[in-house]
């Protein structure tokens, strides 16, 4: 059987990372534990932009545990596909964005002595 690429996450790999780095691993919970709390955003639209960023960034893990926590969170089904598509457009305005460096590079190879079209 093919080796997959997102091994399942298990509770021996989860100890074993616990225990490699432990004062980092709780630094870090404890980080994200106040991150997500309800603060000037609510919990719910913490989850929901990470939902968003979870597909930009396109970490499986993340989509499925923000995903989860939206929904505890009391995010709906259509609240969260509203954040994927943010999430899409962003990533492909980015792409749009960026389009202005390519252009520019073509501008400034285009003004070099020798360059033909």
């Amino acid at each position: 059987m093919e080796h997959p690429m997102y091994p399942e996450t298990t509770k021996d790999l989860a100890q074993k990372r616990r225990e490699l780095a432990p004062e980092i691993y709780g630094a870090f919970r404890a980080f994200g534990q106040r991150v997500f709390a309800d603060g000037a955003l609510p919990s719910k639209t913490k989850q929901l932009i990470a939902v968003a960023v979870a597909h930009v960034t396109q970490c499986p893990y993340c989509i499925r545990g923000h995903t989860d926590a939206a929904v505890q969170a009391g995010a709906t089904e259509p609240e969260i596909m509203e954040a994927i598509w943010v999430a899409a457009e962003m990533r492909a305005g980015a792409a749009y964005a960026h389009s202005i460096l390519a252009i520019d590079a073509m501008n400034a190879a285009a003004s070099r002595p020798g360059h033909q079209a």
